[in-house]
């Protein structure tokens, strides 16, 4: 018998091992994706990665393509060309749902709360594989306390992190009834519930007046330095990104323009004329 299919897969293997070490310290790699709509080009063949533990501003004036990469990225749009790599493996066109589970978790310029369920009931749908989802469990002896036991692990884990953001005074509120910033926290939080690698914040600090600023950005700070979490953000605010961020990349007309350290990107003249020439 053949011994080749068995060499096929070994070869197989070897490129995914190389693949993944290639990308240690690169959770996320995009390379040449591309997007249109209706024969409009939103995102033009966007290359970068993301290094490791790092908070990376992704900046651009507007219609530069930014939330539609968050959104190829993420499977909220299929890409019509190129890869989306995450911890070594392709996630192109994978489920928004697959991606999350896999550690990539995103949170989008406009909340996305349940606006007739407290915060706390919120916080407490963000989980998944909740063995109180099956009814199975939930009926049968010997199995109920597995579930008890989770919900408690849960509501837990939901009150540590109303407290981390501070909201914990909210949880009985409506999410309803939360202003702009709490409802950016709130989702911030409920993403953070699904344990991520890394987080895409999609314009984060939108309508945020500066105090909640200032608390968003602390909790970012926080989670990089103590837990390694990595981000990759989208903010119009240069000044915010060029105090925050240790890596920007910046993309104009679906393309990346540059990247580099914020000293590289501010004295770059291509973007100050992409800014000073689009809609800021």
């Amino acid at each position: 018998m053949s011994s080749q299919p068995e060499d096929v897969a070994e070869a197989d293997s070897a490129v995914e091992a190389e693949a993944r070490e290639t990308a240690g310290g690169l959770p996320l790699r995009v390379e040449g994706v591309r997007k249109t709509f209706g024969g409009i080009t939103a995102v033009d063949g966007a290359t970068f990665e993301v290094e490791e533990g790092t908070l990376t501003g992704l900046i651009g004036p507007n219609g530069a393509g930014k939330s539609t990469t968050f959104n190829c990225i993420t499977g909220v749009h299929e890409p019509d060309g190129g890869a989306v790599y995450f911890e070594g493996e392709d996630i192109t066109g994978a489920r928004p749902h697959a991606i999350a589970q896999q550690g990539l978790v995103r949170t989008f310029q406009i909340a996305r709360e349940f606006e007739e369920m407290t915060v706390l009931e919120n916080m407490m749908l963000a989980p998944d594989h909740q063995v109180g989802e099956s009814i199975t469990r939930s009926v049968v002896p010997g199995l109920r306390g597995n579930v008890v036991e989770q919900e408690r692990q849960l509501r837990e884990d939901v009150w540590e992190m109303l407290e981390f953001f501070e909201i914990d005074h909210l949880a009985e509120e409506y999410a309803g009834n939360l202003s702009g910033g709490q409802r950016k926290l709130l989702e911030f939080a409920r993403a953070l519930m699904l344990d991520p690698e890394m987080m895409l914040l999609d314009e984060p600090f939108a309508g945020v007046n500066p105090s909640l600023e200032k608390k968003l950005l602390d909790r970012i700070h926080e989670l990089r330095e103590e837990q390694g979490l990595t981000f990759l953000l989208v903010e119009h605010d240069m000044d915010l990104i060029m105090e925050n961020c240790e890596h920007i990349i910046v993309m104009h007309q679906g393309r990346v323009l540059d990247e580099g350290a914020p000293e590289r990107i501010k004295n770059n003249e291509e973007v100050i004329e992409a800014y000073l020439g689009g809609e800021v």
